[in-house]
């Protein structure tokens, strides 16, 4: 028996006996795991730093705040979700009483990106356990340096027969995907979102895909230029653009077009400088292979603005291009860096139509001030999230869902809905014995007319 089997018999032994089911018990995993955290904050956000160039304010705003978030949402709020909620009876089933109860799905298998390394691992394993499973997580490789205090840290905190990890490449996704869990939750692009699926459906193993795609940015003419340039660099210079919500491109209203390019050279210059490769502020590509592709990107379109590169450093300064071929990569695949490109409108019904043709985006980011627009995107045009005049912040709100649709995702998962992924929603029938109506049992004959009024 090879070391990923005798953990997952060990979890399933555990798992059974019942240790997981108590409430209480499971809100003393999740005190230690923010106590844990907080003992090891510096540690994490210097892998954060080792791994990405993120500095402290980054990667506690992105990684370990939204974590903390987290955790105290779940603290609160789990008493109220694991109790029984009652639903409304019918007279075909009188007298009896009818309720929902979710219990824990078993073992879990969680696997994480390297772009939010710490972020994209704990959040799901906070609803993990707080729904009362085991899990076995799987960090990136890539993020080496978070991977590795990540399996410190949840190898003080907990036994191996509750939560464990296990780092590796590709040949160690494939030997866990060989095995059946009780759900799979898997955050990262679509390509080996489709091969944890084909995995999955060997066994029947329900699964959570977190992927991406190009999210678009939207602005009209009746939108706040200057605000819009601000937030839509914001969003895509975080992380280093290394973000699956960022904005992937920019459709703009061809009348703004040249003020908004203008608008997003002021706020790339008061954010970052005039020489943004040497400024801590922005992170720096994962590694060389990404790296390499980017710059490649620079030939499907003109330089707008940027462009200049640090290979040594592996940094890429905040870039606009125009004049973009639409057939090319720039525009099929998602970018995963601080390139932009921007695209022109003529009216809002070609900009909605350009969005529709395609795949459904992760997040879709509209800027606009009127009202009827604003309310054809949200209801007509199908998207994981998004925002309104801003960019990415929809991430931040703790009581809001977050998951894809389509290529960008199935299932999704923060608070309430986190819980709900990891939990299986049990219907329960209980029946009263002071009573028996014997219409349901047989012999059927003169009971018709009877039976169809009890269903009308």
């Amino acid at each position: 028996m090879n070391e990923v089997q005798l953990c997952i018999t060990e979890m399933r032994t555990f798992f059974r006996n019942g240790s997981t089911q108590s409430v209480a018990w499971r809100k003393t995993q999740l005190k230690k795991l923010k106590d844990g955290i907080k003992e090891h904050e510096k540690q994490i956000l210097d892998a954060l730093f080792e791994d990405l160039g993120k500095t402290d304010f980054e990667g506690f705003a992105t990684e370990l705040g939204l974590v903390y978030a987290e955790i105290d949402k779940h603290l609160k709020h789990l008493d109220s979700w694991t109790s029984k909620k009652r639903v409304r009876n019918t007279l075909l089933s009188f007298p009896s009483k009818a309720y929902t109860i979710s219990i824990p799905l078993g073992i879990v298998l969680i696997m994480s990106p390297w772009n939010y390394p710490f972020q994209l691992t704990i959040a799901p394993l906070v609803s993990a356990l707080a729904a009362g499973n085991c899990v076995i997580v799987k960090p990136s490789r890539y993020s080496s340096h978070t991977s590795q205090v990540l399996e410190s840290l949840i190898a003080k905190l907990y036994p191996s027969h509750y939560v464990t990890v296990f780092q590796g490449g590709s040949e160690m996704n494939q030997e866990l995907l060989s095995h059946r869990y009780d759900h799979i939750f898997f955050t990262g692009s679509p390509t080996v979102g489709k091969v944890v699926m084909e995995a999955a459906a060997k066994t029947l193993t329900p699964v959570t895909l977190e992927l991406g795609g190009k999210s678009p940015a939207i602005v009209e003419a009746n939108s706040d230029i200057p605000l819009a340039a601000r937030r839509i660099i914001w969003g895509k210079c975080l992380n280093a653009g290394q973000t699956c919500i960022a904005p992937d491109y920019v459709l703009v209203e061809r009348s703004v077009a040249s003020q908004l390019i203008e608008e997003m050279k002021l706020a790339i210059t008061n954010m970052f400088g005039s020489d943004p490769l040497h400024c801590n502020d922005l992170p720096h590509i994962i590694n060389e292979r990404h790296f390499n592709r980017l710059i490649s990107l620079f030939e499907e379109g003109t330089l707008a603005y940027g462009g200049q590169i640090d290979p040594k450093n592996l940094k890429i300064a905040p870039t606009l291009i125009t004049d973009v071929q639409r057939t090319g990569t720039l525009m099929s695949d998602e970018i995963f860096g601080p390139i932009l490109p921007i695209l022109t409108y003529e009216t809002f019904e070609q900009a909605v139509g350009y969005v529709q043709a395609r795949e459904h985006p992760l997040a879709l980011y509209l800027f606009s001030n009127d009202k009827e627009h604003q309310e054809i995107v949200v209801r007509t045009v199908s998207y994981g999230g998004g925002c309104i005049n801003d960019t990415v912040m929809h991430l931040s709100n703790p009581h809001l869902p977050f998951g894809g649709v389509g290529s960008s995702g199935m299932g999704s998962y923060h608070a309430k809905q986190g819980f709900d992924t990891f939990s299986h929603q049990k219907s329960v029938l209980e029946s009263k014995r002071w009573l028996e109506i014997k219409l349901r049992y047989a012999p059927y004959r003169g009971k018709l007319a009877l039976i169809k009024r009890l269903f009308s």
